[in-house]
């Protein structure tokens, strides 16, 4: 039986990664995460496009989630076409080949303290 669980464009607003980070890295880095679940039979192809408050748009984020699989990824680690700022507030909207599902995660170790949360991104519906 073929799987082709969640959606093809996922978006979420809330990113920031702060610019400090306490303790030993890389555990402790304060970070943004992404989760992709593959079910379907066929490679997801993944472009990220992320937005700013201030500047333009950057495009060009690409990445391959294979088929039946999970890929995590530390936003930090986004640097081709630029590297995500840190101190920056951002949002992102991934457009996927295929079905996938998304949860955006986060670490913060600012100031000495350990904060975590995570999320499931917002499925966005072609019209």
């Amino acid at each position: 039986m073929e799987k082709n669980w969640g959606k093809k464009k996922w978006g979420f607003p809330g990113g920031f990664i702060p610019a400090e980070s306490t303790g030993k890295e890389p555990e402790m880095l304060s970070k943004d995460e992404i989760s992709i679940l593959n079910t379907s039979q066929m490679d997801a192809d993944i472009s990220i496009t992320i937005y700013y408050a201030d500047r333009d748009p950057v495009l060009g984020y690409q990445l391959t989630v294979k088929s039946e699989r999970v890929k995590q990824f530390r936003i930090n680690d986004l640097i081709d076409p630029h590297a995500i700022p840190l101190g920056l507030p951002y949002a992102a909207v991934l457009e996927s080949s295929a079905p996938v599902i998304v949860q955006w995660s986060k670490q913060i170790t600012a100031d000495g303290k350990l904060g975590l949360m995570g999320g499931m991104a917002y499925p966005i519906e072609e019209d």
